[in-house]
């Protein structure tokens, strides 16, 4: 008998067609009655497909309680409730690797744009203000200082692409690298005063909950940047939006908030902001590639084979 699943928030279109081919697919998002859909698939869904953002909290995994597998499009898993899933005794997995290089291109993009004023200048140009005068000058990445919080896959690929344009790397983590070949800052403040731009490329969650607060950003300081590729609840961004207000930090590059898609006024005002709409991994490979990593994680679930990559 096929099996039924529900998928919990929109994935790339391609995954969804061969989940909809594959399985008795059911999509809550397009629910009319989101309840009413739940107490259906109560005790017949045997499996969550989900986003890295939209997660599976402890409410919906308990609303399935023959659920088996929650298969998480997305490197991330912070947003799925792991102790409802690991109560049950639920399998969860994620995607990795595949998006190792796309985030790893977006965090250099960010910080080339934000160093050299690219999407500044796009916007100089349109509006015709370079008739009146040149952009501001911007900054060379060659001997600026890059300060990666989270030396993982995502941040080694972030480093080697900045060490190959001219940049010093340093990074913080919960522990050394014993093969990293950059220097080690066990403090994050004592990283973030040493570094003229700070990239943030560690796990979202409760444990990096405003990792970055207002004493962090003070120390990067008024010439300095951040970058944030990673999960948005990493930073305070009350204390960030009151930082760059103050001149107390120079400037941002974000492509994730604590409260998609919705981003403060305050930050979209601001010149020296760089904004994207969380789109590190937003390419067409990339996108399949984690689309046939979740196909691979329930055809090995339903098949009682070891499941490729799996996190719980």
């Amino acid at each position: 008998m096929t099996p039924e699943i529900l998928i919990a928030a929109p994935i790339y279109p391609a995954t969804l067609a061969a989940l909809g081919r594959l399985y008795r697919a059911h999509l809550l998002w397009q629910a009319p009655d989101r309840a009413a859909l739940l107490a259906e698939l109560r005790d017949k869904a045997r499996a969550i497909v989900t986003s890295g953002g939209a997660g599976a909290d402890a409410a919906l995994v308990n609303a399935m309680p023959k659920v088996e597998i929650i298969a998480c499009f997305g490197v991330g898993y912070d947003a799925i409730d792991l102790a409802a899933a690991k109560a049950r005794n639920i399998a969860v997995t994620n995607t990795p690797d595949v998006l190792t290089d796309d985030v790893a291109d977006l965090a250099l993009a960010l910080i080339l744009d934000s160093q050299r004023r690219i999407s500044r200048g796009d916007r100089y140009v349109r509006a015709g203000a370079w008739t009146k005068g040149g952009l501001e000058l911007g900054v060379a990445l060659k001997g600026r200082r890059l300060g990666i919080v989270g030396l993982g896959r995502i941040g080694l690929a972030t480093a080697k692409r900045a060490a190959a344009c001219g940049m010093a790397i340093a990074y913080h983590g919960p522990r050394r690298k014993a093969d990293a070949p950059y220097p080690y800052f066990a403090n994050l403040v004592e990283l973030a005063k040493d570094s003229d731009v700070l990239a943030l490329t560690l796990p979202g969650g409760a444990g990096t909950r405003h990792l970055v607060d207002a004493e962090v950003l003070a120390a990067l300081g008024p010439q300095g940047t951040l970058v944030n590729v990673a999960r948005g609840s990493i930073v305070d961004e009350a204390a960030l939006v009151g930082a760059l207000q103050s001149g107390a930090l120079g400037a941002a590059a974000l492509d994730v908030f604590e409260d998609e898609p919705r981003v403060p006024a305050a930050l979209v005002a601001m010149e020296n902001v760089v904004l994207q709409p969380h789109v590190g991994s937003a390419t067409h490979q990339t996108r399949a590639a984690m689309g046939q990593l979740v196909l691979d994680n329930l055809a090995a679930h339903f098949a009682g084979r070891p499941l490729p990559t799996r996190v719980l």
